[in-house]
């Protein structure tokens, strides 16, 4: 059975740290519903992955007193950067989001290409636009995997942290459909979303050759839609979910399966009174 270690309920969100090995991490907490409620600071967490967590890192994750982290990698993700460092107590839950084998070939070519190789895949909005098709996918086709992890907070893993690789995308979304869940507004969504682009927070970019022409300007422009958060990619998701199934109320309950019991006890372990 996982232990949790016991900690006083908190009133602000957790204070952003110092950490040396896990970029993009913070706490939700704190931001508002449509009902003028807010969700609960030091229950919900997002970052990227844990793999390089320094001791220090993970003393201070360890203090959050989580009961689950949700790691969204797949398996191609694990083989570059490793797995997510053991945190005692903790239970470790894998939901890849993406196929190891979608856009491989692409992303090889991304840390590796040369500039006229990533002119050819990237430029001219090609770049921005699969990001957009990414997230309109990821909403449209992976319902169970989110509908699992709104279940899974609603009945036993809270305090709970979500990462991805950058703690962008796949995290990004599944944490917007949780507040969706709760009934957070999409503006206040969009705007802890787009935290990610702070400099200390962004992935840092793996590119294969050391050369200085590797990292020019011109090719980190062309690589920036990708490694950005943009508003335009997850509004894409929203006016997916808009379209596809007419609301938010029919994407949680056709789309996620999620009945008024999952939603209220959500509700209930995540916000306030």
């Amino acid at each position: 059975m996982t232990q949790q270690i016991p900690q006083p309920p908190r009133t602000e969100p957790v204070p952003e740290p110092e950490l040396a090995g896990v970029r993009n991490f913070r706490d939700v907490g704190g931001l508002p519903t449509t009902d003028g409620r807010r969700v609960k600071p030091g229950k919900l967490f997002r970052s990227g992955h844990l793999a390089h967590a320094t001791e220090t890192d993970a003393e201070f994750l360890a203090s959050l007193g989580l009961h689950t982290i949700f790691d969204f990698r797949n398996g191609a993700d694990h083989a570059l950067e490793g797995l997510d460092v053991e945190l005692p107590g903790v239970r470790n839950v894998n939901i890849p989001l993406s196929d190891p084998a979608d856009g491989k070939e692409f992303w090889t070519m991304v840390r590796g290409g040369d500039l006229e190789q990533l002119r050819g895949i990237l430029g001219e909005g090609k770049a921005a636009a699969r990001m957009t098709n990414s997230y309109r996918s990821m909403v449209e086709h992976r319902t169970a995997e989110h509908g699992r992890v709104v279940r899974a907070l609603a009945e036993d893993s809270i305090p709970a942290l979500m990462h991805c690789a950058a703690g962008k995308d796949r995290a990004g979304l599944s944490i917007a459909v949780t507040l969706l869940a709760l009934g957070v507004e999409r503006e206040a969504i969009v705007a802890d979303y787009l935290e990610s682009n702070a400099p200390h927070r962004r992935y840092r970019v793996r590119r294969t050759s050391e050369a200085p022409e590797a990292r020019s300007p011109e090719v980190m422009e062309l690589l920036a839609p990708l490694f950005d958060a943009r508003a335009e990619y997850l509004t894409a998701a929203f006016d997916t979910i808009d379209q596809h199934w007419g609301g938010v109320d029919r994407y949680l309950a056709e789309g996620l399966g999620l009945t008024p019991e999952n939603l209220d006890r959500l509700r209930e372990q995540l916000l306030d009174r």
